[in-house]
């Protein structure tokens, strides 16, 4: 059935609507929470990360898959450098990855209701105007979370990138690995094929997210840690594309 851009539009109307509510009902409750244990706050909000996936896929009939779920290591944690296209993957790698820590700027905190719960869960917050600073603050901070057996996700372009297009790759994922020893997971996906940058329309179809070999942060070094997670992340990036090409237009990948 094909769906039109109207319904498509009503469609994430209600999604945006799920979020916005679900993040009123999350914000009070994580600050009544930030006592608890880390696992007890992280696990109050994965469930609202899976009510707005579960919203995606029964409203949007936004859907994803995962490749290489064999790649990822049972008992160790490690840095993620994944990339970055849309709001999409900040839930997903939450999913994936439990428990997860992401890099952010600081101010994203003050933001009321969302700021607030976000800041319950450790996340490591810096200054992107104090480049050196936030550079140390990445290494030292990501190393404390990764021993505490979270995974830190990195988006090393440093913000969102559109379809089709590359940004130049930060050095502070491949200096972090190597400061921690850790195994290093490049991600690749095709999110914003479906939920653009700052984008309101939620695209049906199915999201499809590749999990790479790990890097081993432990003997490699950090220049060359960044240049083979740089080089796969894009490599899959266009094997993504012509995957997703082969079964017809872009445009039929919105329909269902």
């Amino acid at each position: 059935m094909m769906m039109t851009k109207p319904l498509i539009a009503v469609r994430s109307l209600v999604y945006l609507l799920g979020q916005t509510l679900s993040t009123l009902i999350l914000g009070p409750v994580m600050l009544v929470l930030w006592p608890a244990p880390f696992r007890i706050r992280y696990g109050a909000a994965n469930l609202w990360v899976r009510f707005n996936l579960w919203v995606l896929r029964t409203v949007c009939r936004l859907r994803y898959s995962i490749r290489g779920v064999e790649h990822i290591p049972r008992d160790h944690s490690g840095l993620i450098l994944c990339k970055h296209q849309s709001a999409f993957e900040t839930l997903a790698l939450q999913v994936i990855f439990p428990p997860v820590v992401f890099i952010l700027k600081e101010e994203l905190l003050r933001i009321p209701f969302w700021g607030w719960a976000m800041a319950t869960l450790e996340p490591i917050a810096i200054d992107r105007a104090a480049k050196t600073q936030a550079l140390k603050q990445i290494i030292r901070v990501g190393e404390a979370r990764i021993q505490d057996g979270r995974w830190v996700v990195l988006f090393p372009e440093g913000t969102r990138v559109p379809p089709g297009s590359r940004g130049r790759y930060g050095s502070s994922g491949g200096l972090l690995a190597q400061r921690a020893a850790c195994p290093v997971i490049p991600v690749a996906h095709n999110a914003g094929e479906y939920w653009a940058k700052d984008g309101f329309m939620k695209y049906p179809g199915e999201i499809e997210i590749v999990v790479g070999p790990p890097l081993d942060g432990a003997s490699l070094p950090a220049a060359q840690i960044n240049q083979q997670a740089e080089e796969w992340i894009e490599r899959e990036m266009v094997a993504i594309t012509q995957r997703s090409r082969g079964g017809g237009s872009h445009e039929s990948m919105h329909h269902e």
